[in-house]
């Protein structure tokens, strides 16, 4: 890929954007621009980049408008956006007429119209994955001991059920034991999952998560970061497994680490 000279991050919640603008500093990025979200965007992210502007969720235009004043030709979405903000949105009249060419309204069409209202400003999005490519999951055991037969059996059953509910675009992640489904990912998000998974299942439970079938890498890449671990543990699930190459372990060391003491293996397939 070649490095552009300026960068811009649209920047979701949590820990993503900072080691994205880190990545991309180091790639030889020169100048990093960042949109960030009133309520979502993490407001240490200002010392990681050149310029930020703070806007409301729906505020295409602001966005758009920001990124052309600063000459950004390239950007990035990086981390989530609280599905609640996503359909509880305050649209400006560009992301109102954006809305009303949507037939569905979930988080894969209202990102890809994005994707399509930047390229019309002369703005590429890029891979979500750009500059992280060395954070996707590798093939085998990542974190904690070997899986035992039955774990194995539970990753098999839970990746089959995790790709058909992404197919039909409900979710991407569920919960199983002992060959049975304990919970399956809505419009609660993968941590709301998690914790009714692990509260029905006890302990030792599997989580699975995985990208669609004809995943956009440009947004919504599955990730999985010390936050989720430490969620996972504090409802004691066993396993999480992910898709090899296409999931993105955050501070990775640190989330091997909080794995190892949680005795939570994590497996990518």
């Amino acid at each position: 890929m070649e490095i552009p000279d300026a960068l811009g991050i649209i920047a979701g919640n949590g820990v993503y954007p900072r080691l994205l603008a880190d990545a991309a500093r180091l790639a030889g990025v020169k100048r990093i621009v960042a949109a960030a979200f009133t309520d979502e965007t993490d407001d240490r992210l200002a010392a990681k980049v050149d310029e930020i502007a703070w806007m409301r969720v729906g505020q295409l235009g602001k966005l758009i408008a920001c990124f052309r004043s600063a000459g950004v030709t390239n950007a990035i979405m990086a981390g989530q956006i609280a599905p609640k903000n996503l359909f509880d949105l305050r649209p400006d009249w560009r992301t109102l007429l954006l809305l009303a060419r949507l037939k569905r309204r979930n988080a894969e069409s209202i990102f890809a119209a994005i994707g399509d209202e930047l390229a019309r400003s002369d703005i590429a999005l890029l891979p979500a994955t750009s500059f992280l490519e060395h954070c996707l999951a590798p093939a085998g055991l990542i974190a904690g001991r070997k899986l035992t037969r039955r774990e194995e059996d539970d990753v098999t059953f839970g990746l089959e059920v995790a790709r058909e509910i992404s197919r039909l675009d409900i979710g991407q992640t569920v919960i199983v034991k002992n060959g049975t489904v304990l919970a399956v990912e809505g419009f609660d998000g993968t941590n709301e999952t998690i914790k009714r998974g692990g509260a029905l299942g006890g302990k030792n439970a599997i989580m699975v998560k995985v990208a669609k079938p004809s995943q956009d890498m440009r947004f919504d890449v599955p990730v999985i970061g010390v936050g989720t671990v430490g969620i996972a543990a504090e409802v004691h699930i066993r396993v999480i497994a992910v898709e090899t190459e296409r999931t993105l372990l955050l501070e990775k060391e640190a989330l091997i680490e909080l794995a190892d003491r949680s005795n939570i293996s994590i497996v990518a397939r």
